[in-house]
This record gives C-alpha cells, sequence and structure tokens, in this order.
C-alpha cells in the first residue's frame, strides 16, 4: 500500500502544531505562568523549549520520516539487526489510546460548554451557580458520555476520510479558525479595564516573585512545561514525519511547530490575565479556571454570552486538533501492523476509545469512590498521571537514545536525515549534548513526575 502524503507543508504545520496545541497550551500554561513569576516563568520556558523540546521533536519525526510508517513499522525499519526497539511502538500505541481515555472527556466539556453559551444557559447565571452548572456536568454521566460520544466519532468519522481529506482539510480548517478566535479575543481582552495591570502580571519579569515561589521551582515548572506542550514520546508527531516531504530539514519545521504551539499558549495569557484582572478573580489552576472563574467573567461582561461562545469554540477547536491528530496516529498503527483498511481501522479503533473512555466519565459519578491516586482523586487524574509522568517522558528517552547511540539508529544517520532538504541545519557540534546532558535532563523531570 503507498504511504499516504500532506498535500502541502502548510497542512503538515498545522496539522502537527494542532496535535501540539492542546487543552494544557490553554489553561495550564497561563496558569503555572502566573504562579511562577509571570515573566521570569515565559523566559526559561522558551529556553528549554529550544534546548530539550525542539530536539526531542527533531528526532520523533527523523523516525517517522526515515522509517515511512508509524512507531512499530519505522522503528523496524531503522533499528540494528536483533534489537527490540520496535517494541516501543506497542507503548507508544498504549499511550495514544490512555491520552484519548481521558482528552475525549474534556474535550466533550469545552464542546458542551460552547453549546450552553450558544443556547443560553449561562444567561443571569452567576457566582455559585457557575460552579454549579459544572458540577451538574460532572454529576450526569448521561450528559457527559453524550459528548464524549460525539468527540469519539466525529473523530474517528474524520479520521476515515484519509490523510489529505480527512485530517488535513479538517486541521487547516480548525487551526485557521483557531487563530482568528484568538485575535479577536485577544483584541477584546486588550480593551477590559484591567488588561494593563493583568499583561504586568503576566508577561513583566518579576524576579521578586519568581524568587518567593523559588527559583528551582520555577525553572522546574518551565522545564515541565516546555517537555510536555509537544506531547512527545508516544509517537503523536512521529507519525506526521512519516507523512511528510523531503523537500525540508527537520530543525526548520520544528522551530515552526513550537513557534505556533508557543503563540497559542501565550495568547491565552493575554486572553484570561486581562480578564481576571478587569473582575477581580484569581486566576486559579485547571479545571476551575476555565469552567468557574472565567463563566463568571464573562456574566460581569458586556455581550458575555457571545464571548463566552467564542471562547469554549477555541476551546473546542485546540481540544479537538489534538482528538483526531492522536486518533491518526492510531489509524495508522492498525493500519500498518494488521494490514486493515483506514475504514475497518476506524470502526475498530472508534468502538476500542468509546469503550475505554467511560471509566473517566464514569469516575466522576458512578465511580467517583475509585480514588487512584489517593482521596479526591479521580479516574481522570490517575489516566493522565500515567500519561505525562510516566510514558511521555519515558517515550521521549527512548527515542533520543534510538537517535544518538550505538545500539540504536545512530546519531550519524539521524543527523543525515534531520539535515535532508532546504532550511537551517542541525549542527555536529551538538552531538555531546544529545547524547549526555539532554538524556539527563529528561531523567529530571522523569524523577520530578514521580516524585
Amino acid at each position: 500500500m503507498k504511504r499516504e502524503n500532506f498535500a502541502s507543508r502548510l497542512g503538515f504545520i498545522l496539522v502537527s502544531a494542532g496535535c501540539a496545541i492542546g487543552i494544557g497550551n490553554v489553561w495550564r500554561f497561563p496558569t503555572v505562568t502566573g504562579q511562577n513569576g509571570g515573566g521570569v516563568f515565559v523566559l526559561f520556558y522558551l529556553l528549554f523549549l529550544i534546548i530539550m523540546g525542539m530536539p526531542v521533536l527533531t528526532m520523533e519525526l527523523a523516525v517517522g520520516r526515515a522509517g515511512r510508517g508509524s512507531a512499530c513499522s519505522a522503528y523496524r525499519a531503522l533499528e540494528p539487526a536483533g534489537s527490540k526497539w520496535h517494541l516501543h511502538g506497542w507503548v507508544c500505541l498504549l499511550g495514544c489510546c490512555v491520552l484519548m481515555m481521558y482528552y475525549t472527556t474534556v474535550s466533550g466539556w469545552m464542546l458542551s460548554y460552547f453549546f450552553k453559551y450558544l443556547t443560553g444557559t449561562f444567561v443571569g447565571v452567576e457566582g455559585d451557580a457557575v460552579a454549579g452548572v459544572f458540577n451538574a456536568l460532572l454529576a450526569n454521566p448521561v450528559e457527559m458520555g453524550f459528548w464524549t460520544i460525539v468527540t469519539v466519532i466525529l473523530g474517528f468519522v474524520i479520521c476515515s476520510f484519509g490523510l489529505q481529506n480527512g485530517l488535513e482539510r479538517i486541521g487547516k480548517v480548525m487551526m485557521s479558525a483557531l487563530l482568528v478566535l484568538i485575535l479577536v479575543l485577544v483584541v477584546h481582552s486588550f480593551t477590559l479595564s484591567g488588561a494593563k495591570d493583568g499583561l504586568a502580571f503576566y508577561l513583566l519579569p518579576d524576579w521578586n516573585r519568581a524568587s518567593e515561589v523559588g527559583l528551582g521551582t520555577v525553572i522546574s515548572a518551565a522545564m515541565n512545561q516546555s517537555f510536555f506542550t509537544l506531547s512527545l514520546g508516544i509517537a503523536a508527531m512521529e507519525i506526521f514525519g512519516s507523512y511528510m516531504s523531503r523537500d525540508y530539514t527537520l530543525p526548520g519545521e520544528a522551530v515552526r511547530i513550537c513557534a505556533l504551539d508557543t503563540l497559542v499558549a501565550i495568547s491565552a495569557g493575554l486572553i484570561i490575565f486581562p480578564a481576571c484582572f478587569s473582575f477581580g478573580v484569581s486566576p486559579d489552576s485547571g479545571p476551575q479556571l476555565i469552567f468557574i472563574t472565567l463563566p463568571n467573567v464573562f456574566a460581569s461582561m458586556a455581550g458575555g454570552r457571545i464571548w463566552g461562545a467564542l471562547f469554549f469554540l477555541f476551546m473546542t477547536f485546540a481540544s479537538f486538533t489534538t482528538v483526531i491528530a492522536v486518533f491518526e496516529n492510531i489509524l495508522a498503527f492498525m493500519m500498518d501492523e494488521f494490514h486493515w483498511t483506514r475504514k475497518k481501522a476506524a470502526i475498530v479503533g472508534g468502538i476500542v476509545i468509546l469503550l475505554a473512555s467511560m471509566p473517566c466519565v464514569l469516575g466522576f459519578n458512578l465511580l467517583s469512590a475509585f480514588q487512584p491516586l489517593g482521596e479526591g482523586s479521580t479516574v481522570l487524574d490517575g489516566e493522565d498521571f500515567l500519561v505525562s509522568n510516566l510514558l511521555l517522558p519515558i517515550g521521549s528517552l527512548i527515542y533520543l537514545l534510538f537517535c544518538v547511540t550505538k545500539w540504536g539508529w545512530g546519531f550519524d544517520r539521524y543527523l543525515e536525515e534531520a539535515n535532508t532538504g532546504s532550511g537551517p541545519k542541525m549542527p555536529r557540534w551538538l552531538k555531546p549534548y544529545f547524547s549526555v546532558v539532554l538524556p539527563i535532563l529528561i531523567i529530571i523531570i522523569l524523577v520530578q513526575g514521580l516524585l
């Protein structure tokens, strides 16, 4: 079977960036920035994105482009005879499936809130009543299950149409819409009364605030955010490498993906902080920021229903671009390993993910007594811990070692693949850094996550 390819370079960049751009950019990045000294955190984040995120991204793309297949088949094509690197491909499939077991639920929340704003659910709802809407959603397995099912079915239907007609076409439209929505929401935020204070809190480096938190804590948080923002380690990016042309070097493409990812992350803060400072609310972390704090802000705004609808449409696109990108990886794996047609892989994959998503949905209500990480935790927390703290850092370390050691593909072959095409080249003198320092940094992230 002939390998599918992206129709255009723009399609590759937008779909790959769409995979990296997700909920973490939008609710985690502004929160962690606010907690860790604003601009000081952003400076360290950008530094670690360049010295950690981008190199590992080029490695994952290089394995995909040189191996011309999903994780298992790409490893098999490149690994030394008799070695077992390709077994990591099955771990990548597991990682993608576990990620989608909870990500589809959260994506469903975004879709649900978009429709709530469209239909006027939040008209006249303020204060504790806003929290009541979110708590009612979590307590209702039928409503939450419905939006999760819609997300899963829609995602696999899009992917069933093929790379160019499904993922690339829809991905380009959604990413373009996402960027337009960001622009509209940012411009609106700049017109709010607290915009100046919000932006100063967010973007000006405040070394006093950073030292209060602890510079080590700030650096650690920046390292983690820069690493996790690109979804590296479970072949979510590798698959797009297998579809890309060899016209351009991988460092150049990695810079473009990282730039788009960072643009969305920083823009989310430009939307959220001015709004929070204008209406005197604390930019709290996690789901509370998105589903309780911001709806209270929208309730106080002129035209809040419209701004709420636009914001949750933006959130829906941010989460759904990741969903369809990871679904594509799952489909490609089944097509490569089992030689199934795309339609059959979409049907089987859809059924598996639908069933696997239900424990997360029920973890907030019928299965709430099951608390995998201790009191107050949910099924979602357990699944997120498994992916974020184990599978992403371990997977990234495996890709790194495969590309730089003589027991794997080897640094010379990786470098040749990364530098094929026109654009900026990866310098050979980075080999000691890639071979010694980068593995240590990833191990630090792994240990931090486990602690």
